[in-house]
């Protein structure tokens, strides 16, 4: 029994219950009583009968681990087998020269909760512990959902800026993607040198297909043109559709025209295999115009679309079906000569 003033008495049970986390101590520090939750965290009743100071470490961090008790009306303590976890509370002296502790728990709150596994009834009714654990969940989820509100946002934006540069209809980059990338591409030519090359494609006889078979023949044979043309490049190339039937590819790192007209008789004769559209073949080609950065001083991105369409239509005029590439150096006479041509 724990007696108080006059007549009043309490037993150790309905301390217990109305402070969960009390804790009874002889004149010499024994412990005589403690309340279950306290009981649970510590690791059963087997504590009673020990010295406090076997059990308990005083002082923030345990930094005083030998300090004399005397009625407080803050206390800091921390457990022996789990120094991390700390608590707080009140300390007043009982009759007979024992001591009696009220505690709970500071800032470790959330990991006592999850070290001991502990529920809304291990702690009094009137201590504000749950609600301020409520506040913290109630904190995290309102921050969880606003990272996930960011996170859509951001999707969102980056998605709805691929659609702004890309075609519909093929996938590939759209005209205005491929202004920035050749934009870019000239200033990483100005500020390492690294080359570049500009191909300009037409389709040959696209017009017949959507004149004979209709638009949705059109838009079958356009869609594995861009196929095809990403096949025959590579992951740092860009192609793009700039128009009806119209694609431009901007090729990295190439200087020697012996590849580019490779590769550009390698799409055109790809181009040239028959699309299957319904009951019928589609049949199409395709004339190239190919300009090669290193052959310029200091080009603009409107000089070298101009060019690529130059050398294009040369290679229109020489029978379509071609791939032709603008012969260093290239200057506004040569180009000249090319749009005049024939």
């Amino acid at each position: 029994m724990l007696q108080g003033s006059g007549h009043a008495r309490m037993s150790t049970v309905a301390l217990g219950q109305l402070m969960p986390m009390c804790l009874w101590l002889g004149p010499d520090h024994t412990i005589l009583s403690m309340g279950p939750t306290l009981e649970k965290i510590i690791g059963g009743p087997d504590a009673i009968g020990k010295s406090f100071h076997d059990v308990f470490l005083i002082g923030r961090g345990g930094a005083r681990t030998c300090a004399k008790l005397e009625p407080t009306r803050r206390i800091h303590l921390s457990l022996r087998k789990k120094p991390a976890i700390s608590l707080r509370g009140a300390l007043v002296q009982s009759d007979g020269g024992g001591f009696i502790l009220n505690l709970t728990f500071g800032i470790h709150l959330t990991e006592a909760i999850r070290e001991f596994s502990m529920t809304e009834a291990d702690f009094a009714s009137s201590d504000l512990a749950m609600e301020l654990l409520y506040l913290q969940e109630a904190k995290t989820v309102v921050l969880n959902e606003l990272r996930g509100l960011n996170r859509r946002l951001e999707d969102a934006r980056r998605s709805a800026e691929d659609q702004a540069r890309t075609d519909a209809l093929t996938g590939l980059s759209n005209r205005r993607a491929f202004d920035a990338a050749l934009s870019s591409a000239l200033v990483d030519r100005r500020l390492s040198g690294r080359p570049f090359a500009l191909a300009h494609l037409d389709l040959d006889h696209f017009k017949a297909v959507n004149d004979t078979l209709g638009h949705a023949a059109g838009d079958q044979v356009l869609t594995q043109v861009a196929r095809i043309l990403r096949e025959e490049t590579r992951d740092r190339d860009v192609v793009a559709r700039v128009g009806g039937d119209e694609f431009v590819l901007l090729l990295r790192d190439i200087l020697d025209p012996a590849p580019l007209q490779a590769l550009g008789v390698r799409i055109i004769s790809r181009l040239e295999e028959p699309v299957p559209f319904e009951n019928t073949v589609c049949r199409i080609s395709g004339s190239i115009g190919v300009v090669i950065s290193s052959n310029y001083d200091d080009p603009t991105p409107e000089q070298m679309m101009a060019d690529a369409d130059a050398v294009l239509y040369q290679s229109k005029r020489e029978g379509r079906a071609r791939c032709t590439i603008a012969p260093p150096p290239l200057g506004q006479q040569v180009v000249t000569e090319i749009r005049t041509a024939g």
